[in-house]
């Protein structure tokens, strides 16, 4: 599996705010943690509805990968993403340790912060 192919396939479609093409990187048991769910979610029903309010809840955001790191069963990837159209919301960077199983995601977690403007 070309590990950065993946993970650039990956933040598009999470850029693209398409749900459907993002639930198919995931397993249907998939973990999935960040910092607005503290308890995490399990599987596809909790992760499409909660990608479903996000999207509806947010500005457009471009998510730009800038490095990975393969694991014994994944890789963490370092990204930028800009918030809004042209940025007006400001740019956050992100770190994301994904665990793959049989090549779909099996546990994402996610760390961002607010980069100064």
């Amino acid at each position: 599996m070309n590990l950065e192919k993946f993970n650039a396939d990956w933040l598009k479609a999470w850029t693209d705010k398409d749900v459907p093409r993002l639930l198919a990187f995931y397993a249907e048991d998939a973990e999935y943690k960040d910092p607005q769910t503290a308890a995490g979610i399990k599987g596809h029903d909790a992760l499409r509805a909660y990608l479903t309010g996000l999207f509806g809840a947010t500005p457009p955001m471009t998510y730009t990968p800038e490095e990975i790191w393969s694991t014994h069963n994944g890789f963490c990837g370092r990204w930028y993403c800009t918030i809004g159209a042209h940025g007006e919301g400001g740019r956050m960077r992100g770190f994301d340790l994904v665990v793959l199983k049989d090549g779909k995601i099996a546990l994402n977690e996610v760390y961002v912060h607010q980069l100064p403007a």
